[in-house]
C-alpha cells in the first residue's frame, strides 16, 4: 500500500533578476523598473510511490533538486502544480536542528520540536531524558541551545525526531552526523524504523548507506527524474557518470 504518493509534480520559482547582481543595483532598477521576472523551475513532472516499509533513496548533484523535493513532502514548499498525498504523521529531519531556539534549553527544544511534529506533549515530556541520554547530551539538556555545538544539535534533534514512530520519514543527508560510533547508532535506529512499517525517503551522497538501506532510488538531474529502479542499478549507472 502506498504510503506516500506523487504525481506530476511541478515547482517554480520566481525570481528577481537585475543587470549588476549587487543589491544597490536591484534597488536601483526597482525604481527605473528594470527589474526582470525569471521563472526557474526546480522540479518537473515527478510521480513516484513509497509504501509501508520501503525506502526510496533520492540520488543526484547539488543542485538536482533533492532537498527540494524532500521540503514539498515535508509541506514546507507547495508544489506548483500536481499533487502529494501522504498517510501518516511525517517525521522531518531536514535542516536538522534549524527550528531550534538558541535560548531555550535542550530540554524545551525537545518539546517545541516534537509539538511542530504534533506529539503528544506529556508522553515526550517522560521521554526526554531518554532522548537526550540516546544523543550523548544528557548533561547538556538543562543548558541553551547556544551552549551546544553543531553536532550536538544534529544529534538530539535527530534522537527527538526518531524517537517516537512516525508513518514517513524524511531524512535528508543525517546519516553523516556525528562521529563513526553515532552513524553506526542513527543506521541502526533507521533500520529499525524501517523494520516496524516505516515508509523513508532518503537523501544522501552516502552511496554505501543507500546500498545497504534503500530498495529503490530515483536520480534527478535538473529537477527532473532521470532514472528510476533498483537502489543498487541506480547507484551503478550515477556513479559510473559521476566518476
Amino acid at each position: 500500500m502506498a504510503v506516500i504518493e506523487v504525481k506530476n509534480v511541478d515547482l517554480t520559482y520566481r525570481v528577481l533578476k537585475n543587470r549588476t547582481g549587487s543589491l544597490k543595483g536591484l534597488f536601483r532598477d526597482m525604481i527605473r523598473g528594470r527589474i526582470r521576472v525569471l521563472d526557474f523551475q526546480a522540479l518537473r513532472d515527478i510521480s513516484f510511490t513509497v509504501d509501508a516499509g520501503e525506502v526510496v533513496a533520492i540520488l543526484g548533484r547539488n543542485g538536482a533538486g533533492k532537498s527540494t523535493l524532500l521540503k514539498v513532502l515535508a509541506r514546507v514548499l507547495p508544489p506548483t502544480s500536481g499533487s502529494v498525498k501522504i498517510q501518516g504523521a511525517i517525521a522531518p529531519m531536514i535542516e536538522l536542528g534549524a527550528g531550534f531556539h538558541p535560548e531555550m534549553t535542550g530540554a524545551e527544544n525537545v518539546l517545541f520540536y516534537s509539538v511542530l511534529m504534533g506529539r503528544d506533549m506529556k508522553r515526550v515530556k517522560g521521554r526526554i531524558p531518554a532522548i537526550g541520554e540516546w544523543a550523548g547530551v544528557s548533561d547538556h539538556m538543562d543548558f541553551p541551545m547556544r551552549t551546544f555545538s553543531s553536532g550536538m544539535i544534529a544529534r538530539i534533534a535527530f534522537s527527538t525526531a526518531t524517537d517516537e514512530k512516525s508513518e514517513v520519514l524524511l531524512v535528508d543527508e543525517v546519516l553523516s552526523v556525528g562521529d563513526a560510533d553515532f552513524q553506526k547508532k542513527s543506521k541502526a535506529r533507521m533500520a529499525e524504523l524501517i523494520k516496524s512499517g516505516a515508509a523513508v525517503v532518503l537523501v544522501s551522497h552516502d552511496m554505501d548507506a543507500v546500498r545497504t538501506l534503500a530498495h529503490r532510488a530515483i536520480w534527478l538531474e535538473n529537477g527532473a527524474i532521470k532514472m528510476e529502479g533498483p537502489a543498487k542499478k541506480v547507484v551503478a549507472a550515477y556513479e559510473k557518470q559521476i566518476q
